[in-house]
């Protein structure tokens, strides 16, 4: 009888030591074995995963990367970063349904946590918009502008005219900075107030601006700028 490769039993011991003890009991690059499994059935994806641990740094910067970059690691094909990808999105849906429904100023933990999902592992800047009801009550998330690696364009008219398009009295502002700082700088202070001034001439009152990267976020509104 031919005898099965060394990787079958390793994956069977990596798949117990998970049920027993989640995520928490596993590494970066095991967890991303356990991804890899799904799309890889015939190959020992340790190496692969860890490969990709070492180019891209993290568990959560593999799976935000780009498809085109992930396929630069040999052995990463169509499948692979199906499956990788997948593990992104199925994440922000789930962060998302945290503040679908519900008024968003109490669930504020929640709030950020998504903000950090969607944004802080971008390689480009891009501005997303929480339009909010007179409830404040999420009706819509919208990405308004991407930009460059350290700046977006941002139009303080056409985001108060989005919101009264689509009926919101409220909106959060939220980027992300690529270079991992959250700290604001005068450009990002300056253009909210542009958009705080415009909006309370309307009738929309910016709640927040949240700018988020790998180092933390910070909050305009914690800070005074707001």
């Amino acid at each position: 009888m031919a005898q099965k490769p060394h990787y079958h039993g390793h994956r069977k011991r990596l798949r117990e030591r998970f049920l027993k003890g989640g995520s928490r009991a596993l590494a970066d690059y095991e967890l991303l074995e356990l991804v890899l499994f799904l799309a890889v059935p015939r190959a020992d994806t340790k190496p692969l995963a860890k490969q990709l641990i070492e180019k891209f740094g993290s568990y959560a910067d593999v799976v935000s990367a780009d498809g085109a970059r992930l396929k630069e690691v040999k052995g990463i094909g169509d499948s692979a970063v199906i499956a990788l990808k997948l593990v992104r999105e199925s994440a922000l849906r789930l962060s998302q349904q945290q503040i679908l429904n519900r008024p968003v100023m109490a669930s504020w933990e929640a709030v950020v946590d998504y903000c950090r999902a969607a944004m802080a592992h971008n390689k480009t800047e891009q501005l997303r918009i929480l339009f909010l009801d007179k409830k404040n009550n999420l009706i819509a998330d919208e990405i308004q502008q991407v930009g460059t690696v350290d700046h977006t364009p941002v139009y303080p008219r056409e985001v108060i005219k989005r919101a009264l398009e689509l009926s919101a009295t409220a909106l959060i502002l939220t980027h992300n900075h690529p270079s991992g700082d959250p700290t604001p700088s005068r450009d990002d202070i300056a253009m909210t107030r542009e958009i705080a001034e415009a909006g309370s001439k309307l009738g929309v009152i910016v709640h927040d601006h949240i700018i988020v990267g790998k180092q933390g976020h910070t909050s305009f509104k914690a800070m005074g700028l707001l």
